[in-house]
C-alpha cells in the first residue's frame, strides 16, 4: 500500500516538473537537460560518474543516480522522448549497500 502511495506521488512530482519545463527556477539553479546520451557522456567525462541505479516512473519517465570514485553525485530523468534533465547533484555519495554489507562481513 505505502509503495502504491509512493510510486503514485514520484509520477506525478516528475510528470509536473517535466512538464512544467522547470522554467520556473531561479536563475542560479538552472537544470541542464540535453540527449540522454550527450548528458552520460558529459557526467562521465566532467565528474567520472557511472551509472549506480535506475528506477522506472510508470510510463512516463526514468529515474537514474550516477556515482563517482569521490563521491559526487547526480540525479537525471528521462522521458520517453530521450530527453534527459539533471534533477539534482552533489557530494558525499554514500552507498548504504556496501556499508551494510561491510558491516556484516560480506
Amino acid at each position: 500500500m505505502a509503495r502504491t502511495f509512493l510510486f503514485r506521488w514520484m509520477k506525478m512530482v516528475t510528470s509536473g516538473a517535466v512538464m512544467a519545463g522547470l522554467s520556473a527556477l531561479p536563475a542560479q539553479a538552472q537544470v541542464v537537460c540535453g540527449g540522454h546520451g550527450d548528458v552520460v557522456a558529459r557526467l562521465a567525462q566532467v565528474f567520472q560518474e557511472k551509472q549506480l541505479g535506475y528506477g522506472v516512473v510508470g510510463r512516463a519517465a526514468i529515474i537514474e543516480i550516477y556515482v563517482s570514485a569521490s563521491g559526487k553525485w547526480t540525479m537525471l530523468i528521462t522521458d520517453v522522448k530521450g530527453q534527459s534533465c539533471i534533477l539534482a547533484a552533489g557530494d558525499g555519495w554514500e552507498n548504504t549497500f556496501a556499508v551494510a554489507a561491510k558491516a556484516h562481513g560480506a
